[in-house]
């Protein structure tokens, strides 16, 4: 039985990765995620994103469950 995320991708970071959307096997924790992220797009290591878990940004390291949905959000400019 898989045991997904979804992840979102907008702005620089989907040009990075080269998509918008993506699902994959759950790595646990939000930290295990960006590391993963980092392995499989190093480009990524070069930005600055922020991580909202089912539309909540994560402060810090939260587990993650199956069938949460992941957005990486580029840094927001502006003022």
């Amino acid at each position: 039985m898989s045991n997904l995320i979804y992840i979102k991708a907008f702005g620089m970071v989907a040009e990075k990765i080269g998509k918008e959307s993506l699902s994959l096997e759950n790595p646990g924790t939000t930290e295990a995620l960006k590391s993963l992220l980092f392995q499989n797009y190093p480009e990524l290591r070069s930005l600055k994103f922020t991580l909202a878990v089912n539309k909540k940004l994560t402060p810090g390291d939260i587990e993650l469950e199956e069938g949460m949905e992941i957005a990486l959000l580029p840094p927001f400019s502006g003022g």
